[in-house]
C-alpha cells in the first residue's frame, strides 16, 4: 500500500514543479497566467518551456539578477502594474529569445544600460507610467529590432537624439505625459520627430512644459522661429550636431574618467560669434547654462518637408537642363562635322569642275590650229 502511494505522489510530482499553486498554466499554448495574486515575487517551478508569463497587476517590488533563468525561451514577459522599483541589471539575463516586455504602471527611476544588452530580438518595450527621467544613450546599439517604444506619463524632460536614430526598425512610440522642457536642447527631438514622421512613423502629441509660454504647445507645432536664439544659422545646427556625436564617440571611448550621465547627452550647442553658449545641461539657471529660446524680429521659419522636397525639385530641374545642354552639344558637333564634311567635298567638285574647264579650252585652242595645218 505504501509503494502504491509513493507511486502516485511521484507522478503528481512533475506537475506540481511545472505550474506554480499560485499560476494557472496551459500545457498547449505553454502560458502561464499569473494576474492579480497578490504576489511579492516572481514564482517558482516555472516549467522551462513556458512561452508567455504574465505576472501584471501584483505586488512585486524588485527584479533580481537573473530572475527568469528558469524560462529560458519566454517570449512574453508581462510586469506591469506592480511595485517595481528597482531592476538588476541582469534581472533579464539569458532570455534571448523575448519579444514582448512590459514594465508599464511602476515605480521605476531609471535603467541600467546593461539591462537589455544580450535581447536583441525585443520588438516591443513599454516602460509608461513609471516615473523615469531618461534613457541610457547605449541601450540604442541592443534595440535595433524594437517596433514598439511606450515612453509616455514619465518625467523626461529630453530625449537623445542618437539614441532615436539607432532604433532604426521603430514603427511607433508614445511619448505623451511628459514634462517636456522645450529649449535649446530639444531641437534635435524636433528634426528627429518630423524626419521620424515623414518616414511614415507614428508618434504622439509632445506637448511642452517648460518654459512658461510654451507650455501645452505640441512641439510639432511649435515653428522654428522661436528657436532662432539657438541656432543663427543652418551651418550653426549642423556643425552642432557634428559636435555633438564627436563628443559622444569619444566619451563612450574612454574606460576612465568623470562619464556623464546618460540624461545630459543633449545637443551642443557650438559657441557663436558674439554669443556665450554655456555647457551646463541641467534646467537650471546658472550662468554657465543654455540661453532660454526667444523670437527673433525676423526669423525664417524651416520646415524639413519643405526642404528636402526643394531639394528634389532642384535636382530634377538641374537634371533636365543638363540634359538639354549635352543634347545641345551633340547636335552642335554633329552639325559642325557634316559641315566641314560638305565644304570639303564642295571645295574639291569646284577644284574638279576647273581642272575639266582648262583642259577643254587646251582642246579648243588645239583643233583650229590643226586645221589651219591641214
Amino acid at each position: 500500500m505504501r509503494v502504491v502511494l509513493v507511486c502516485a505522489l511521484l507522478s503528481l510530482l512533475p506537475s506540481s514543479q511545472a505550474c506554480p499553486k499560485e499560476c494557472s498554466c496551459n500545457g498547449n499554448t505553454k502560458v502561464v497566467d499569473c494576474r492579480g495574486r497578490g504576489l511579492y515575487d516572481i514564482p517558482r517551478r516555472l516549467h522551462p518551456d513556458t512561452q508567455e508569463l504574465y505576472l501584471q497587476d501584483n505586488r512585486i517590488r524588485g527584479l533580481g539578477s537573473m530572475a527568469f533563468r528558469e524560462i529560458p525561451l519566454v517570449r512574453i514577459l508581462d510586469l506591469s502594474n506592480n511595485s517595481i522599483t528597482s531592476v538588476s541589471p541582469t534581472a533579464l539575463l539569458g532570455l534571448r529569445s523575448l519579444h514582448r516586455l512590459s514594465l508599464a504602471h511602476n515605480s521605476l527611476r531609471e535603467l541600467d544600460k546593461r539591462l537589455l544588452g544580450p535581447i536583441r530580438s525585443l520588438s516591443h518595450l513599454d516602460l509608461s507610467h513609471n516615473s523615469l527621467w531618461g534613457l541610457p544613450g547605449a541601450i540604442g546599439d541592443s534595440l535595433t529590432n524594437l517596433s514598439h517604444l511606450g515612453l509616455a506619463h514619465n518625467r523626461i524632460t529630453r530625449m537623445d537624439r542618437s539614441l532615436l536614430e539607432a532604433l532604426t526598425r521603430l514603427d511607433s512610440i508614445t511619448l505623451r505625459g511628459n514634462p517636456w522642457r522645450c529649449d535649446c536642447q530639444l531641437i534635435g527631438l524636433k528634426l528627429w520627430l518630423e524626419t521620424y514622421l515623414f518616414k511614415g512613423g507614428v508618434a504622439d502629441e509632445v506637448l511642452c512644459s517648460q518654459p512658461e509660454e510654451m507650455k501645452d504647445r505640441d512641439l510639432q507645432k511649435v515653428p522654428y522661429q522661436l528657436f532662432h536664439a539657438c541656432m543663427t544659422t543652418s551651418y550653426h545646427y549642423l556643425f552642432a550636431n557634428i559636435h555633438h556625436l564627436e563628443s559622444e564617440r569619444l566619451l563612450r571611448g574612454h574606460t576612465h574618467g568623470n562619464h556623464a550621465h546618460p540624461s545630459s547627452h543633449a545637443l551642443h550647442v557650438p559657441m557663436v560669434i558674439g554669443e556665450g553658449y554655456g555647457v551646463g545641461g541641467g534646467g537650471g539657471g546658472g550662468g554657465g547654462s543654455l540661453p532660454e529660446c526667444e523670437p527673433k524680429q525676423r526669423p525664417r521659419p524651416v520646415n524639413l518637408r519643405h526642404a528636402i522636397a526643394t531639394v528634389i525639385i532642384t535636382g530634377v530641374v538641374c537634371g533636365i537642363v543638363l540634359l538639354m545642354m549635352l543634347a545641345a552639344a551633340v547636335y552642335g558637333c554633329a552639325y559642325a562635322a557634316i559641315m566641314a564634311k560638305y565644304q570639303r567635298e564642295l571645295k574639291k567638285n569646284e577644284e574638279l569642275a576647273a581642272a575639266r574647264g582648262k583642259d577643254h579650252n587646251k582642246a579648243d585652242e588645239k583643233e583650229p590650229l590643226e586645221n589651219a595645218i591641214a
